[in-house]
């Protein structure tokens, strides 16, 4: 049961169906139906949750599963019939005060009533107050887009759909400080209208390339040098482990949350890795580690398509049908 809200959720479930599939089970991938924008974050869950649950009755109806997974908390929350739990960070850590007024309680109970959690990093159990036996752990998968761009001829690049949790005001600040002639700083996924008049009154060595397709944004990373980026709260961190993976130097701050990439970011480059975006950022122009991108594709191993399709296969999959540890053909 997808909640389906974002791309990267309908990405990340498909991978999940398909996994399952592969290893033997037969999968119905149910997907709620897209709802309007509303005003605030408590709304915002409980259309969606509301959605969720329709979309839930409809198919158990149809389907008659065995058993159901939910992806995400949220599509947890009204759920017609306890299931497996699908998710990257607790709503709690993402909706603090007013913002998680009714779903706060809610999510407790449900964390405690699933038959199993399917956390996408040990960080997302501890944010949830969980033990790291509480669950298996099935990271979200991460593979090349690609062959590599012969020249790299982006200097950085940020992904901003949500400008202000991914920071975009202090990416910028960062350029400005040390951005030399020549060198271009290019904007992704960028759609709000007051945003984009901001970045545009930037300056020069500022370029938006606003929402392009899956296809035209990762080839934009592989031809940069540098993925810089400044959450405020960093969920999971999918396009920074798209970039590591696509031959990108990250530069990150250290954000709260579960933030799977960070602790990779601080092995391949502690000096990478900081409040002061700026020197982090000239660094990785300058002075990028020799073997980093060998590094990052040997770090990210444990994320790529083969080793998840072994862990659906080898580890979730059983005990989603209460079997024993081993491939579930």
């Amino acid at each position: 049961m997808s909640l389906g809200s974002t791309p990267g959720l309908r990405t990340a479930d498909a991978q999940l169906a398909e996994a399952l599939e592969r290893a033997g089970a037969r999968v119905a991938l149910v997907t709620a139906r897209p709802q309007r924008q509303v005003r605030t974050y408590a709304l915002t869950d409980l259309v969606w949750a509301r959605a969720a649950r329709k979309a839930a009755i409809d198919a158990i109806a149809t389907h008659r599963p065995r058993r159901i997974v939910y992806s995400s908390v949220t599509a947890a929350l009204l759920w017609p019939r306890p299931g497996a739990i699908r998710f990257d960070a607790p709503a709690a850590s993402n909706r603090p005060g007013r913002h998680g007024l009714w779903q706060r309680r809610l999510e407790r109970r449900r964390l405690r009533e699933a038959p199993l959690l399917v956390p996408a990093s040990e960080g997302a159990l501890r944010e949830a107050s969980l033990p790291p036996d509480a669950g298996i752990v099935v990271p979200i998968p991460v593979e090349p887009s690609g062959p590599a761009a012969g020249t790299r001829d982006i200097a950085a690049l940020t992904y901003a759909a949500n400008p202000t949790k991914k920071g975009l005001d202090r990416v910028l600040a960062a350029w400005r400080q040390v951005r030399r002639p020549g060198e271009e700083l290019v904007v992704a996924g960028l759609e709000d209208d007051r945003w984009v008049e901001r970045v545009g009154r930037g300056g020069e060595g500022v370029r938006l390339a606003g929402q392009v397709s899956s296809e035209a944004y990762r080839a934009l990373v592989r031809r940069a040098r540098v993925f810089v980026i400044a959450p405020r709260r960093e969920d999971y961190g999918s396009a920074q482990l798209e970039a590591l993976i696509d031959g990108c130097v990250l530069v990150t701050t250290p954000a709260p949350g579960p933030y799977a990439a960070l602790p990779l970011a601080r092995e391949l480059d502690p000096r990478l890795v900081g409040d002061d975006l700026a020197i982090a950022l000239r660094l990785a122009l300058d002075d990028p580690r020799a073997d980093y991108a060998r590094r990052a594709a040997e770090l990210l191993e444990p994320y790529r398509l083969a080793a998840f399709r072994e862990r659906v296969a080898d580890a979730l999959l059983p005990r989603l049908l209460g079997l024993p540890p081993g491939p579930a053909r």
